[in-house]
């Protein structure tokens, strides 16, 4: 009998006000519900005998190391997403080598584990950072899932592979882990998580992996905290795709996680790789 295709299942673990783009420096005004909602998302995931990687932001690690400890307690993989959840473009090299380098050590000092992947804040490796593959080699990390293979306004490299692949970088090699699309018509359509989640059907995304999985592909599955936390603030924001995709849909996002968990075989992101 054939086994099933495990899927690698990922978390973004930041707070809501977080992924607005607001600076960091405007955060002290905002409420923090990222404990909270954290175990209610480990909690989820025990239900279902489900483990995933977290990609926690250096600056929650630092707010609230328990959490952080939780996470690994109960055999979740910890992985970096920065520190200050800034688009890469918009830094130099040398500010995000230091936010890098800070969030590895807070997330090492907390788990006493070697922290191997990353993933940019809005997946902001693109053609214009690929400088940041470079930074992550040379501070250890061993794996990347920041490229995204579609078009966006804000991220994406749409000519890049859709299958995990290796990209030289100075100093060697790093596995590149994009996040999954379906390809439908000849066009790279994302099914796999975040929004896209929320705003398509689910019969879409099951159909999605259903296929993808029939290629003899993992996916590649991404979710937020605050996905689940639809009582969440709503604040007023600069109209922007991401600030109206936000807010949509958020009340159907914890059912349909728990059906995507009964359809499909998930671990965390090392554990696919070792395996593919």
């Amino acid at each position: 009998m054939i086994q099933p295709i495990t899927n690698a299942l990922t978390i973004d673990f930041e707070d809501w006000y977080q992924g607005l783009e607001i600076p960091m420096s405007e955060w002290k005004g905002f409420e923090d519900r990222i404990v909270p909602v954290g175990r209610r998302l480990l909690k989820l995931f025990a239900e279902a005998g489900a483990r995933a990687t977290f990609f926690i932001l250096g600056k929650v690690a630092q707010d609230h190391p328990e959490i952080v400890e939780e996470i690994a307690a109960a055999g979740h993989e910890i992985a970096t997403h920065g520190y200050s959840h800034t688009l890469i473009y918009t830094q130099t090299p040398e500010v995000f080598r230091e936010e890098l380098a800070l969030s590895i050590r807070l997330l090492e000092d907390i788990t006493g584990h070697t922290i191997r992947g990353h993933r940019a804040p809005f997946f902001s490796v693109t053609k214009q950072s690929l400088w940041a593959l470079d930074v992550m080699k040379d501070l250890g990390i061993e794996y990347d899932s920041s490229i995204f293979p579609v078009r966006n306004y804000r991220y994406g490299i749409e000519d890049a592979p859709r299958w995990p692949y290796r990209i030289p970088v100075q100093g060697g090699e790093l596995d590149e882990w994009p996040i999954t699309t379906w390809k439908l018509h000849g066009k790279s359509i994302p099914v796999a998580g975040g929004a896209y989640f929320r705003i398509f059907p689910y019969a879409l995304t099951r159909t999605a992996f259903r296929a993808i999985n029939a290629e003899g592909h993992p996916a590649v599955f991404y979710l937020h905290p605050w996905e689940i936390d639809p009582g969440h603030p709503r604040i007023q924001l600069p109209r922007r795709v991401a600030t109206i995709t936000h807010y949509f849909n958020l009340a159907s996002t914890e059912g349909r996680l728990k059906q995507l968990l009964r359809d499909f075989r998930f671990a965390p992101m090392h554990e696919v790789l070792h395996v593919r």
